[in-house]
């Protein structure tokens, strides 16, 4: 695992900068989405569930005795899936301050902000809200 969050953002740019179309990104996307762990049955809930998303979003974030925020999370949709497990890598496992530090430009520089619908960035908005807000308060 990268050390800061910036680096986990620089390898995600640098893993979709070898696909030269977007039906290959998106592959990569969902392949992503495939490889992430389930989160835990207690977290879906209505409690866990964001707002803003079209489809089904858990999301659960839990600070470490080390200082580290470790978040959960899962969608329904596998595209979806795919943004939330890009989200997971660059700010799972990282203080609060290096989250909070880290912006997700790494999203447009691959080119998702151009391809998203306008659902799915709302989504992705929603879940970055939760990601800094859970960094914040915890």
């Amino acid at each position: 695992m990268p050390d800061t969050a910036a680096e986990a953002a620089a390898e995600i740019i640098e893993e979709f900068s070898f696909f030269d179309d977007w039906a290959d990104r998106y592959q990569h996307l969902i392949d992503q989405g495939r490889r992430l762990a389930p989160i835990a049955e207690s977290y879906r809930d209505d409690a866990h569930k964001l707002q803003g998303c079209q489809s089904t979003v858990y999301f659960a974030a839990e600070k470490h005795v080390t200082g580290v925020i470790h978040y959960a999370a899962e969608s329904d949709a596998a595209i979806v899936q795919g943004l939330v497990a890009l989200l997971l890598r660059v700010y799972s496992g990282r203080p609060a301050a290096d989250i909070l530090a880290t912006e997700p430009t790494f999203l447009q520089e691959i080119g998702l902000d151009k391809h998203l619908s306008p659902t799915r960035k709302n989504g992705l908005a929603s879940m970055m809200h939760a990601i800094r807000r859970a960094a914040e308060t915890l």
